[in-house]
């Protein structure tokens, strides 16, 4: 546990975050995972990431990228940096963003959660360091201080990333009353993707009263998650269904609330038939006509065209369809390095 008493790489007691502007509004609502475009030699598209930021945001869809879904953890640091310079560069608002900064190696979440706090993100989203299993709490709580004081920086927002069934590694209820008590107003929230209700329950009732905004992992759960006081939900889905995810979040009070829930969960069902970052990134092609969208990067493995008819003749029946995506002439790749 990092000690009140040692000094910061700025040469602050550690503790003592330097004075900034005024913190931002929480975010809340619906973010997307924003999947990764790969041009043939696996690097990452810029252009076709932009493209697909604009029409996420164009359904009022916030930008979680370097998510899971983001193949975040087949992405080096330094691709991250220039994908995220590249997103800025290109107009797309930093108070949408919400980027992945958790890495097993602390100096890399400190150097990606750095970047994304000085171009002007609303928020991270932290996985714990998940190489190691069987950590305890004390050593969790060591790793997101040491990320905190050196970092440094008041205008810091933490949302912690629960997601056991990958990562192994579990966020307790103990750990985030911790880290609340020590860093109030940094630990801004969750998404958690636990995929138990019952756990995402217990989140609203004990930490939404203080301020920690709770993101369900799915928008199976988004109407529950908002009915009981949480902030949205933050899931793959929202990739490919925005506008209807969207709009729940924004008329969960209204008569037809569950009904919307319902039309919800029948896509995710649908896609939830095949590896889901494949079945995104198929549906995009499918439905703008890019064939370029299918490329994964290993270990992942594209649908084969097999599987890509049958996920198309599973969206048919339901009427799914993706308005506003198709491109008359797919965009010139520009690939990071």
């Amino acid at each position: 546990m990092a000690a009140p008493d040692r000094m910061s790489p700025q040469g602050r007691p550690k503790g003592e975050l330097a004075p900034k502007r005024e913190a931002r509004s929480p975010m809340s609502g619906v973010l997307a995972p924003v999947i990764t475009p790969f041009d043939r030699d696996l690097a990452p598209d810029a252009e076709r990431l932009i493209r697909h930021c604009r029409w996420l945001l164009d359904r009022d869809v916030g930008l979680a990228v370097f998510g899971t879904n983001s193949e975040a953890n087949s992405l080096s640091v330094p691709e991250k940096l220039r994908l995220l310079d590249a997103l800025l560069g290109a107009g797309i608002p930093p108070e949408r963003m919400m980027p992945g900064t958790g890495c097993c190696a602390f100096p890399d979440t400190v150097e990606l959660t750095r970047r994304a706090v000085e171009r002007g993100c609303s928020g991270v989203l932290m996985l714990p360091p998940f190489y190691y299993k069987s950590v305890t709490d004390d050593g969790l709580f060591a790793s997101y201080a040491e990320v905190i004081e050196r970092v440094g920086d008041t205008r810091l927002r933490i949302y912690l990333y629960h997601i056991p069934p990958v990562s192994q590694v579990p966020i307790s209820l103990a750990l985030i009353d911790r880290l609340l008590a020590r860093y109030p107003g940094t630990i801004a929230g969750i998404k958690d993707s636990s995929g138990d209700w019952s756990n995402t329950r217990a989140m609203l009732e004990r930490f939404q009263p203080r301020g920690f905004d709770v993101f369900a992992g799915s928008e199976t759960f988004l109407l529950a998650t908002l009915r009981a006081g949480g902030a949205g939900c933050i899931s793959a889905t929202a990739n490919v269904n925005p506008a209807a995810i969207a709009r729940l979040a924004r008329e969960w009070r209204a008569g037809d609330a569950d009904a919307q829930q319902r039309a919800l969960d029948a896509v995710r069902t649908a896609f939830q038939k095949f590896p889901m970052i494949p079945a995104l990134k198929s549906a995009i092609a499918h439905f703008s006509g890019d064939d370029a969208w299918p490329t994964v990067r290993p270990p992942l493995v594209a649908l084969t065209a097999e599987q890509r008819r049958a996920l198309v003749e599973a969206l048919g029946p339901i009427g799914f369809a993706m308005p506003g995506l198709a491109v008359s002439e797919a965009p010139q790749a520009v690939a990071v390095r």
